[in-house]
């Protein structure tokens, strides 16, 4: 099955923006105490970015450090807490003012010289020995933060240096949500309670919440399915401008008991390292609550499994067409049982594309087709000799 999610634009029309406006409104949601306020507060975050630069506190001392997206300094301070000779931290929103005040504040004026500008447009009278950057969005890329963190790297660090974090990591498994289910039970519910019957209303509540926008909710370790399945690998001392605009990678993972998939969960981590053990920033499920949470991309229906079901598939990430710093992820997947194989519902404009890139059958079978039919449904054998194409859900 192909399913492509985008970050969701609600209150805004999707509309392709030119730079300089994904720039200005991306900047100006930085302007308010709110987010800086949620990210300070995230002990996880906040804390493990401490003890990473403490730990790296060697490399750092009487050395130059460039903050890329300073925010308000907290980064800056610690570096400067950690023995750094000069820190240029870099922000492009108003929240650069604010910042200069935290410097001085903690009489660090001497040390830390905030430059309120884009990373791309600033010019340093010297190169730096490291680079710190909290640049993580949500799913990892979505705002694109790290592209102007290489391109931070390939201007200003000198050869051999520091970057804090070194390196991310993508994780996906399939998961249960019962919230979800019970959401979408209640309009059946609704008839003994009021006398009133919106049973009806299930198909649309099914469409509103199990919709193709990325949905960021923490998710408990009760509903993942399978062991986390990690589909690719950033090293920030390598990888390319190129490279960040198509990630992907492949994943197979086997189900833990009988139950439904209702989504895909994608989460990352991030490390710093070390002398003697890597300190990891982890987004899991499996690990206490950060202010990223995890990216849920729901399926448009449950898919039943069973103990042992193999999920398996592709899954790429790269920027949404009208607005470049929003990610989109694409999910490529088949769910065998035993010696079947099958592919989950699809929608009908997806259909051209499996069909031409997708499926790598010997023959393709009859399609089935319906007037009003919304989705189609693939079946094959695990040998790929034959392929049969039956329609699904056609509206009684």
């Amino acid at each position: 099955m192909e399913n492509l999610w985008k970050m969701s634009q609600h209150g805004t029309k999707k509309r392709k923006l030119d730079r300089s406006t994904e720039d200005y409104v991306y900047f100006d949601s930085y302007s308010d105490v709110t987010i800086h306020e949620e990210m300070i507060a995230d002990t996880v975050r906040t804390n493990t970015y401490r003890m990473g630069i403490f730990k790296n506190s060697k490399s750092i001392e009487g050395k130059v450090v460039l903050d890329v997206g300073a925010g308000t300094g907290v980064l800056s301070l610690f570096c400067a807490q950690a023995g750094a000779r000069k820190v240029y931290a870099v922000e492009a929103s108003s929240i650069a003012d604010q910042a200069v005040r935290i410097v001085k504040l903690n009489q660090m004026e001497d040390t830390i010289e905030v430059i309120k500008a884009t990373l791309e447009t600033i010019e340093l009278t010297e190169q730096v020995d490291v680079i710190v950057s909290e640049w993580m969005g949500y799913a990892l890329l979505h705002e694109s933060m790290l592209n102007s963190v290489i391109f931070a790297r390939d201007k200003w660090l000198k050869p051999g240096g520091l970057i804090l974090p070194s390196r991310a990591d993508l994780y996906i498994a399939p998961i249960n949500d019962l919230v979800v289910e019970g959401r979408l039970n209640f309009w059946n519910t609704v008839k003994a309670q009021y006398g009133v019957d919106m049973s009806c209303m299930t198909d649309f509540a099914r469409k509103c919440i199990m919709n193709k926008d990325i949905t960021v909710n923490p998710v408990t370790v009760e509903d993942v399915l399978s062991h986390p399945c990690k589909f690719a690998e950033l090293d920030l001392n390598t990888i390319t401008l190129e490279q960040l605009r198509d990630v992907r990678g492949v994943f197979s993972c086997r189900c833990f008991g009988s139950s439904s998939i209702h989504a895909f969960c994608v989460w990352f981590t991030v490390t710093f390292p070390a002398e003697e053990k890597a300190l990891v920033l982890s987004t899991s499920p499996f690990k206490p609550e950060t202010h990223w949470k995890q990216a849920v991309l729901y399926l448009d229906d449950a898919v039943d499994v069973m103990q042992d079901t193999k999920v398996e598939g592709e899954i790429s990430l790269h920027p949404s067409e009208e607005n470049s710093r929003h990610i989109c992820i694409r999910v490529d997947y088949v769910i065998v049982r035993g010696m079947e194989r099958a592919w989950s519902p699809v929608w009908r404009v997806c259909m051209r594309t499996l069909l031409e890139g997708h499926l790598q059958c010997g023959r393709i079978g009859e399609l089935t087709d319906h007037p009003r039919c919304r989705r189609v449904c693939l079946f094959f054998r695990t040998d790929l000799e034959k392929c049969s194409i039956t329609s699904l859900n056609a509206p009684q």
